[in-house]
């Protein structure tokens, strides 16, 4: 079966973001700070980490058949220029197909009938790896419909004192996790796993 999984990288506060939708020069500095070279799908960027994380960067690419975002941050990117840097399909859930967008291409999938349809079309195109699923209001519906199997943070040392929380409005808290199932230590950043258990 395949497994569906959301992740983000997240300060010591719990926070993906800072209450503006900023703050990754903060957030994502782990990205940059190492020398091992790590390129993308998108030619002018290449991640810079330390050999732990860049391994850490590389399963997480190999295993991921597909992801599942939602419109704010497909129109937030511009779509990421037409391809994710993972370089694999991007399932969007959107009341409607944005403006000179096909429906479904190489690329991008558009799905307008829910968050179940959409993990639905993600696991067909993803075959045998992994969906992964953008943090905030998606990961939230997901955890909510019982659709997600395991939480992935990259946890950095800083304090955002405000901003979004990986679950934004989670309806069915408290809800305890198994784990940690994975503990890596990168450089200004540790990368953890957690399990999400069934609900009673």
């Amino acid at each position: 079966m395949t497994k569906v999984t959301t992740g983000a990288t997240m300060s010591l506060d719990g926070y993906i973001a800072d209450p503006s939708h900023g703050g990754f020069e903060y957030l994502f500095q782990w990205y940059e700070n190492g020398d091992v070279e790590t390129p993308t799908a998108t030619p002018e960027l290449t991640f810079r980490t330390s050999a732990v994380s860049a391994r850490h960067i590389r399963d997480l690419t190999e295993r991921t058949g597909a992801l599942v975002v939602g419109r704010r941050l497909f129109d937030m990117t511009n779509g990421w220029g037409g391809r994710h840097p993972l370089d694999v399909p991007v399932v969007v859930v959107t009341h409607s197909v944005p403006d000179g967008w096909e429906p479904e291409n190489d690329s991008f999938v558009f799905v307008t009938d829910g968050i179940e349809s959409a993990i639905e079309r993600a696991k067909t195109i993803a075959g045998d790896k992994e969906v992964g699923v953008n943090g905030g209001t998606i990961a939230t519906q997901v955890i909510q419909a019982g659709l997600l199997d395991e939480v992935h943070v990259d946890l950095v040392p800083v304090l955002l004192g405000d901003g979004i929380p990986l679950f934004a409005d989670l309806k069915i808290a408290p809800l305890q996790l198994h784990g940690p199932i994975s503990v890596v230590e990168g450089t200004g950043v540790t990368h953890l796993a957690y399990r999400v258990r069934p609900t009673a």
